[in-house]
Order: structure tokens, then sequence, then C-alpha cells
């Protein structure tokens, strides 16, 4: 019974050559008559989210600091930390709180050496690092302003280094004409602390400038002059009172007393929401002046002068035309 089963299974006949070619002929057409679809495009990468960008900017500054790759100038100056670090939150503050209007930006040079001279007030020096962002960000490219400051500020612990990074240097002759030589943006506020520290009945009176030891530096140089006047900053802390006894104690020009401090402890440093002003104007050119006349009494004077009428002059002009201490 097996054999006979095996027997008849071969048999059994195999396809022909020339069926199996045309059965794969049939089978061809049958998928060549099929419709082409089209493959499914890759979709793109996801563009990376804010928190993602500020993410990836951090992790990149933390590989920089632990590499060493960074730099910082002869003056000690680290453009990465002030980029990355310290500018984000007064940013915040400048745009957000003081709500700072920048007006005359154009008159900032994109390249070059240039004096930028400001009035001071405010109690606390805010005033000077809100100008410094103005500059920053209304410069293109972007310029950073290197800041003149007194002696106390580089004797505070930690504040001294924090300024040292941040580009400030000593508020001396020397340092500011290497680096206008330089071509940096150098800022002064030649009240000192007899402007910023003023009371609050004075407010917007410009100080006297000393000795005019900018001009000099200008004539030197022959950088422009641009005279800087800010309207907000003296009220953020209205002075009403000076703790003299404190303040000899402590070795500062004066320990402040306004409307919340020390009456409300550290809550009282937090400064009122003012709405500031900040003007830069036309340059004053020292470059038509030979530079020996640097030590003319005269001449250093007279152009002390008109940068500080040219200050006071703007100031009463802006305060005539904002129309609130807290609105705008």
């Amino acid at each position: 019974m097996g054999e006979r089963l095996m027997q008849e299974a071969r048999v059994i006949p195999l396809h022909s050559p020339e069926q199996r070619r045309r059965s794969n002929r049939i089978y061809q057409d049958r998928v060549d008559s099929r419709p082409v679809v089209a493959p499914t495009p890759l979709r793109p990468a996801p563009e990376p989210t804010g928190v993602q960008q500020h993410l990836a900017n951090a992790l990149g500054f933390l590989r920089k600091r632990l590499t060493g790759e960074y730099a910082v100038d002869e003056f000690g100056f680290d453009e990465q930390l002030t980029e990355n670090v310290i500018l984000p939150p007064l940013r915040l503050i400048y745009e957000k709180w003081f709500r700072v209007e920048a007006i005359g930006t154009e008159h900032l040079p994109s390249d070059g050496g240039a004096l930028i001279v400001s009035n001071h007030s405010g109690t606390l020096p805010l005033d000077s690092v809100m100008t410094g962002i103005a500059v920053h960000d209304n410069t293109s490219p972007t310029r950073y302003l290197r800041m003149l400051g007194a002696d106390l500020v580089f004797q505070v612990p930690l504040l001294g280094a924090l300024a040292r990074k941040t580009g400030q240097t000593l508020a001396c002759n020397a340092d500011a004409e290497r680096l206008l030589t330089a071509g940096e943006l150098v800022g002064v506020w030649p009240e000192g602390f007899k402007g910023v520290g003023k009371p609050f009945k004075d407010r917007y009176k410009l100080q006297r400038f000393g000795r005019g030891g900018f001009v000099s530096a200008a004539l030197r140089t022959g950088v422009p002059i641009i005279p800087v006047s800010v309207v907000g900053a003296e009220e953020i802390y209205p002075k009403i009172g000076d703790i003299k006894p404190l303040a000899r104690l402590l070795g500062f020009p004066y320990v402040p007393v306004t409307p919340t401090f020390p009456l409300l402890g550290p809550l009282g440093a937090v400064p009122l929401p003012s709405k500031w002003y900040i003007e830069f104007g036309e340059p004053i050119r020292t470059d038509q002046h030979d530079p020996a006349e640097a030590d003319d009494p005269m001449t250093v004077f007279n152009l002390s002068d008109q940068v500080r009428e040219t200050i006071q002059q703007t100031l009463y002009r802006l305060l005539a035309q904002r129309p609130g201490i807290f609105r705008g």
C-alpha cells in the first residue's frame, strides 16, 4: 500500500520551465500594477524650548568653567561669567522692575573708545549697573561698559572680586587711559558718593564734578565724551536721614535712613519700582584739542562744565516730560 502511494506520488507532474516563467511574469505584473506608496517622511527634530536652551547653555557654561576654556583680561574682566551668570538676573530688574527706557542709544559708537559720563544717585549705585545693561543691550556688536569705581568698592569682601570679574576697575587716570586707548567704552560718575548719597530733598541737583580727571583722560586719548542723564534712580531709596556714628564705625561714607530702612529690616533693602529713563546725549568731541591741553586747568574746567551743564539740562527736560514717578 505504501509503495503504491509513493509510486503515485512520483508521477505527479512538475511545472515545466515555461510554466514557471509564465507564473513569474504574472506575479511581477501584479506587483508592478500596485499603486506606488511614497515613504513616510522623517519628522524634523523639534526646536528646543526656552527651558531646554537655557539648560544647554548652563551645561555648556559649566563645562567651560571646569575645563578652563575661558579668558580673563588684564583687568580681571571675565566676559563669560558676566554674560551667563551676572547679566540675566540684573536684566530682569532692568526690564521688569524699573522698566528702563533707553534714549539716544544711536550715539553709542559701534567701535572705538568713548567716555560715558553720567549723573549719580539712588543711595545705592544701581544707576551705574542699569546704565551698563543699557549699553550692553543697545550696541551691535555687543559692547560692555567698563566702569571706574571708587576705592571702597574694591575694599569690600566679595564685592571687590565681583567688580573685577564684571569689568570694573579703580577710578584713576592710568586705568581709564589704558582702557580708552584699547577702544573700550568707559563709564565714570564724577559726583561720586556726594551724588549717590545726597538727601532726597536735593534730588536731581548735580553735585560738583571734582577736578575733572575724566576730561583729562578723554583729552589724552582723543575719545568723545558721551553725557548720560538718568531719571528714576533718585526715588528707589529716598534718603531722609543718615546714621553717622554707624557709618564711621563701618568706614562707609553714610548709612542711609529711608522710609523703609531700617524700619522694615531686610525688606527695606528692596528698591521702590520707579520708572527709569536713561538718555545718551550727543558725543562731545575731544580730538579737536591738543592732547597737551589735558594739563591745562582752564580747558579741563570748561569741558567738565559743558558736560555737567548738558546732563543737568537733560535731567530737567526728562523730569518735565515724565508722566509720573512710577507710571510710564
